[in-house]
């Protein structure tokens, strides 16, 4: 809607806030008036944009086409017109070329500091309505009050920071208190859900207090004129998510209207995510102590080996399983199970850079970029991949001997889309060997690099020389979330 405003109207910022915020309230009034609800906007040719239009959820629309974006003009929408020019609200009827009958409007101005800067329309078909109940009566006349409110300006409220995860809606229950908190309506819905958490009877005239129910949020939004929000627990896991809106005429507080709903059920699920959350952590814990066990036993095995080419097997062992024991230490600390993946390489890239690179010969390592979100499968055989080929770099970019103009460098470039991740290693050492055919090499680290990324991970692994200067490119692009078995 902004961008629509920003291009077709005259509006500053402060007004498009001031209508954002009403637009994030005004499902709410649609369903406490059974009508559609239309934005109008003046727009830059002094015709009436229709900004935005919702529905109701509590009855039937009048408007199957999108109205967004169409423009009436004055003599069609005379209403809205006098409610732009008298900062009033009008009320009256409207011809209808689609309905072919006539449409009931109320045009409430939308006003802010003194000023209209919108109109909103409360359009509906008498045809539609059935013989209102008390529910319907109530539910309009909050409507009203709340009308008021957006025509004198002191409705939407000032930002605020809800709390709540699920935020009640009318349908959810309502209750009407008065100036002195004593309930004047409480909706079925409502009842009901006040009866779980042990509400024998919801009696007009006494309080929540009074009935049962303890709540800090309706005290404080009488007291300060401001929306609230609590959640009330009670013993066997019941709770009940409370949303207070204040009414307010001529700047004093003249009652509320609560919205409540049994969230009982949502906070079982986050309890049992969260002892889930628990549970993979402890796991990821356990492997990481196990294989770290594994890795000092197989250290404390090559020790004991004098043949340096069964040594630097071992070591390479070790490792190829220290660098998984580190993925699954971040997983550990992770909720859920997946994991940035610039998290897992910072020890990985440390690993390499003490366990291979020596004092004389240093060398920089450099992670950019941001390889986003991946599983805990993903990481795990990726960070192999990686491994490897920072070991690779490390030994043969660099070889003894060979006169390195530049300060070596080992660079681990990330970058992500919705799908897939790329990690993109390159070093400023010798470069590839003109006869050498990388992806066939038969070493057990090239093995298990193209193993893990063909098969493993259904990825794609390219060798190319640097584009500037001496060096090799590694560009490796794989599925951030396996979707197969």
């Amino acid at each position: 809607m902004v961008d629509l405003l920003v291009s077709r109207s005259a509006l500053d910022p402060a007004a498009l806030d001031h209508l954002d915020r009403l637009v994030g309230e005004w499902a709410m009034l649609a369903d406490f008036c059974f009508s559609d609800l239309v934005l109008y906007v003046r727009d830059l040719d002094d015709g009436y944009l229709m900004a935005r239009h919702i529905r109701p959820a509590t009855s039937q629309t009048i408007y199957v086409e999108d109205l967004v974006g169409q423009v009436r003009g004055p003599e069609q929408r005379p209403l809205i017109h006098d409610a732009f020019e008298t900062g009033t609200i009008q009320r009256g009827d409207i011809d209808s070329a689609w309905l072919g009958e006539r449409v009931r409007v109320a045009a409430i101005p939308v006003r802010m500091s003194g000023r209209t800067i919108a109109v909103l329309a409360r359009e509906f078909v008498s045809a539609f309505r059935h013989r209102p109940g008390v529910l319907e009566q109530t539910y309009e006349q909050v409507f009203e009050r709340f009308s008021e409110m957006i025509a004198d300006g002191s409705f939407p409220f000032p930002p605020e920071d809800v709390g709540l995860a699920t935020v009640p809606r009318v349908g959810d229950g309502v209750i009407v208190v008065g100036s002195d908190g004593a309930i004047e309506y409480s909706s079925p819905n409502a009842t009901s859900t006040l009866t779980r958490v042990g509400v024998e009877a919801v009696i007009r005239g006494m309080t929540l207090a009074e009935v049962g129910v303890e709540t800090t949020a309706v005290r404080a939004s009488l007291a300060s004129g401001l929306p609230g929000v609590e959640e009330i627990e009670r013993p066997g896991d019941v709770t009940i998510a409370l949303r207070v809106l204040p009414f307010i005429s001529d700047g004093s507080v003249t009652g509320a209207v609560l919205l409540l709903r049994d969230i009982s059920d949502l906070r079982r699920r986050d309890r049992l995510l969260l002892s889930k959350d628990a549970t993979i952590s402890e796991i990821h814990h356990r492997v990481k102590n196990n294989l770290q066990t594994i890795s000092s036993l197989l250290r404390l095995q090559g020790r004991r080996l004098t043949e340096p080419t069964a040594r630097a097997a071992v070591e390479e062992s070790v490792r190829r399983i220290h660098s998984i024991a580190l993925v699954h230490e971040t997983l550990s600390r992770e909720p859920g199970d997946d994991v940035d993946f610039r998290e897992v390489l910072k020890p990985l890239v440390r690993m390499v850079n003490e366990g291979l690179v020596s004092a004389e010969h240093p060398i920089l390592f450099q992670i950019d970029g941001d390889g986003g979100v991946v599983s805990s499968e993903v990481a795990t055989s990726l960070s192999l991949v990686v491994t490897e080929l920072l070991q690779n770099a490390v030994e043969h970019a660099f070889p003894a001997g060979h006169h390195q103009p530049d300060q070596p460098r080992v660079g681990i470039d990330l970058a992500h889309d919705h799908q897939s991740i790329q990690v993109v290693v390159s070093d400023n050492g010798v470069g590839l060997a003109p006869d050498l055919d990388p992806t066939g090499g038969t070493s057990l680290g090239q093995s298990i690099v193209m193993a893990l990324v063909r098969d493993e991970l259904r990825g794609r692994i390219g060798y190319s020389a640097a584009s500037t200067g001496p060096g090799t490119v590694v560009s490796v692009e794989v599925p951030s979330h396996k979707h197969w078995e």
